[in-house]
């Protein structure tokens, strides 16, 4: 929950409450902490009365749309036909970005001054022009 702070700013924020609460500051954490407790009840009744009502057995991190209707309506045959034509797709998509990251590669090793101390190509120079390539415009 803190990862993002260290020692001193907790130490800040502990000081900045204690001048802001003075001495309430045990009940307000108790009043804090009685409603967390509270929450997770409610959240723990909510997913009992759930799993009773559907006859299923459904856990807290299943109550996200996607996980309840990947878990509990769709069987792995209508998951398999969701996924399958969006993997060519994504396929095509991995392989277009693969070649342009391999492309900046060569366009940097090519640039790189510190490996020959050459001045890279200008736009006048001897280096062929790429080649165009397919748009979406074009393939559809």
């Amino acid at each position: 929950m803190f990862e993002n702070l260290n020692w001193w700013e907790i130490g800040a924020l502990l000081l900045l409450a204690l001048l802001i609460f003075g001495d309430r500051l045990p009940v307000v954490i108790s009043d804090g902490l009685r409603m967390v407790r509270n929450l997770r009840n409610m959240a723990r009744n909510a997913t009992t009365d759930l799993s009773r009502e559907l006859g299923t057995d459904i856990q807290l991190e299943d109550l996200h749309p996607k996980a309840f209707i990947r878990k509990h309506l769709l069987t792995e045959e209508d998951e398999q036909a969701i996924r399958k034509p969006l993997q060519g797709v994504y396929d095509n998509l991995r392989a277009d970005v693969t070649g342009v990251h391999n492309e900046l590669k060569d366009v940097a090793s090519a640039a790189d001054l510190r490996s020959g101390g050459a001045r890279p190509a200008t736009a006048t120079g001897s280096a062929p022009a790429p080649a165009p390539r397919a748009s979406y415009d074009d393939a559809t």
